[in-house]
């Protein structure tokens, strides 16, 4: 099934992005390979693609997972967890309509 993780990033969480961002990538990276990831990416701040210093609020990862728990798991462990990025997951159900 997919989940939706839906994650709000701590205030001025851009340095701690930076550091954590290429184990991120690199765990990303392996669900893409595995066929299971939909989609992935960060919530700029600001209206654009490139925010600058502004950064970002916070990051959406679609992607299949055996059940529930085990999507939550897969949060829990993101490198951005540890470093502190995160002020706060969700980890929900997610069920694909379009396209």
């Amino acid at each position: 099934m997919l989940y939706a993780i839906i994650s709000e990033d701590v205030p001025n969480s851009l340095p701690l992005r930076q550091s954590a961002r290429p184990a991120h990538l690199r765990r990303l990276e392996a669900l893409r390979d595995q066929g299971r990831l939909i989609l992935a990416g960060p919530l700029p701040a600001v209206d654009s693609e490139q925010p600058g210093d502004a950064g970002f609020t916070g990051s959406l990862v679609v992607a299949e997972f055996p059940s529930l728990e085990q999507a939550r798991q897969w949060a829990g462990e993101d490198p951005y967890q540890a470093a502190g990025v995160y002020a706060s997951v969700t980890v929900k159900p997610f069920k694909a309509v379009l396209p």
